[in-house]
C-alpha cells in the first residue's frame, strides 16, 4: 500500500461494535489508535478528538445498526463520512484484531480505495423507517388473521368458507359474538344483508365445537387485531403527513400500471425523489436488487440470482409486477405474459418489477407522468422476429406458410 498515491492526508477508520468503537486516525507525520464506548457521551468525545486532529474523511463498515449512532453525530460535522459495504473491504486473511481492522479501513480510505454506500438524508431515513414499520405491522396483522382462521378450523367453525373476509365488517361482528359464546342462529342474524351467503348457510358454518380455551384465544386475537389496526392507522397518518410535499411525484408514479398509492409511498421512501444520486436507471435497479446477478468462472455462467437490495422495495415492486401482469392492453402486462410463458410467473413478476423501477426513475428524474406504450410495443419493434417465429411454429405443425403484407 506504500506505493499507492495518498488521496486524503487527514483521515480515520472505525471498527464499530455494540459496546466499543476502535478508531485509527492518520494525520501527516503520525497515526494514533483509540477505543471509545458507544454511549452518546463517549461518541461525542470521539468526534471532538477527531476535530482536534482536523480529520476531513472518515470511514466505517455498515455493521448491522451499530454504525447509526456514530453516523448521526458525524453527519452534523464538516467531515466526509463513508459508510462502506463490508464485502468491499475485506482484509487479507491472517491475524485479526479490532485495531488492525480499524487500521485497514483507514489505510483504504487514505488511498481512496473505498466507495461510500448511499445514505439518505435524515428526513428520508425517518420516512423510510415509518414505511417499513407499517409493512411489518400489516404482515403481523395478516399473520394474526391466519391464526384466527386456524382457531376456527380447530373448533369446527367454517366461517371462512362462506365469508370472503372474516375480518371484514360482518365477519368481525360475528367473530365477536362467537367469542362471547352466542348461539349460531343469533350470530348469523348479525351479518350484513349484502353478504352473499344465506342465513341458513351462515348458521351451519357457525355451528361448531369451540371450547373455553378457543373462546379465550379468539377474544385475545381479536383484541390484538384491533390494536394493530390502531397502530397502522397512526403510522399511516404520520406517513401521509411527511409525504405531503411530494404529492406531485406521488400522482405521477400512480400513472404506472400496477403502482398504487401504497407502492408509490414505498418507492419514494426507499429511493427518494432526487435521481441525480443514480447515474442511470440500470444503476438504480442494481442498487435496489432488482436486476440479475453476474457470476462467471472459466467461461461458464453461474448463478444469476439477484442481490439482496432493500427487502421492502423488492417485496413491493414484486407485488406491483404481479398487479401489472393482470392488466390488459398494457406494455407491462404484455411483458409479464411473455416472460411468464418462458420462465414462470415468479421470474416474470420480478422482471416487471424491475421495469417499474426503471420507469419510476425516468418519471422522477424528468417530472412527467407515465406514457402507455401499448401491448403491441414489443411486437412492433421486433416485427421480423415475431413473424419468423410464428412461421416456424406453423411449419413444424405441417403447414406451408406464405406471408403477405396487409
Amino acid at each position: 500500500m506504500t506505493s499507492l498515491q495518498v488521496v486524503y492526508e487527514w483521515c480515520a477508520g472505525y471498527d464499530v461494535h455494540k459496546k466499543t468503537v476502535v478508531v485509527h486516525a492518520v494525520v501527516p507525520g503520525r497515526s494514533e489508535a483509540r477505543t471509545f464506548g458507544t454511549t452518546t457521551r463517549d461518541l461525542l468525545a470521539l468526534v471532538e478528538w477527531l476535530e482536534t486532529l482536523q480529520i476531513t474523511h472518515v470511514a466505517m463498515e455498515s455493521t448491522g445498526v451499530y454504525w447509526k449512532p456514530l453516523y448521526n453525530l458525524l453527519e452534523t460535522t464538516a467531515m466526509t463520512v463513508y459508510v462502506v459495504n463490508a464485502a468491499h473491504m475485506k482484509a487479507v486473511p491472517g491475524r485479526k484484531t479490532d485495531v488492525q481492522d480499524a487500521e485497514w479501513i483507514c489505510d483504504l480510505m487514505r488511498h481512496g480505495l473505498l466507495k461510500a454506500s448511499l445514505i439518505p438524508s435524515r428526513p428520508q431515513r425517518e420516512l423510510r423507517e415509518l414505511v417499513r414499520y407499517r409493512l411489518s405491522l400489516v404482515s403481523e396483522r395478516t399473520a394474526e388473521a391466519n391464526r384466527i382462521q386456524k382457531v376456527l378450523e380447530g373448533g369446527n367453525v367454517k366461517l371462512g368458507s362462506v365469508v370472503s373476509a372474516i375480518l371484514g365488517k360482518s365477519g368481525r361482528v360475528m367473530l365477536e359474538a362467537l367469542a362471547a359464546g352466542k348461539r349460531p342462529e343469533d350470530i348469523a342474524a348479525l351479518a350484513d344483508p349484502r353478504v352473499q351467503a344465506s342465513r341458513e348457510e351462515l348458521t351451519e358454518a357457525l355451528r361448531g365445537r369451540l371450547t373455553s380455551h378457543q373462546h379465550l384465544m379468539l377474544r385475545m386475537q381479536l383484541d390484538h387485531v384491533r390494536y394493530l389496526d390502531q397502530q397502522i392507522e397512526a403510522v399511516e397518518a404520520e406517513v401521509e403527513h411527511r409525504l405531503a410535499p411530494f404529492a406531485v411525484q406521488m400522482a405521477q408514479l400512480d400513472t404506472i400500471p400496477g403502482v398504487s398509492d401504497r407502492v408509490a409511498e414505498v418507492v419514494v421512501a426507499e429511493i427518494g425523489t432526487d435521481m441525480t444520486r443514480f447515474p442511470s436507471a440500470a444503476h438504480l435497479t442494481s442498487w435496489g436488487g432488482m436486476c440479475p446477478g453476474s457470476k462467471e468462472s472459466a467461461g461458464k455462467r453461474r448463478s444469476t440470482q439477484t442481490r439482496k437490495g432493500s427487502p421492502a422495495l423488492r417485496r413491493t415492486l414484486t407485488e406491483a409486477g404481479q398487479a401489472a401482469g393482470r392488466t390488459k392492453n398494457s406494455y407491462l402486462g404484455a411483458v409479464y405474459r411473455r416472460i411468464a410463458a418462458r420462465r414462470g410467473k415468479k421470474r416474470a413478476a420480478i422482471a416487471v418489477g424491475r421495469r417499474i423501477l426503471e420507469i419510476a426513475y425516468y418519471v422522477l428524474r424528468d417530472g412527467v407522468a407515465y406514457e402507455e406504450l401499448g401491448a403491441n410495443f414489443y411486437d412492433e419493434r421486433k416485427k421480423d422476429t415475431v413473424v419468423r417465429n410464428a412461421v416456424k411454429r406453423l411449419e413444424r405443425l405441417g403447414y406451408k406458410v406464405t406471408v403477405e403484407a396487409a
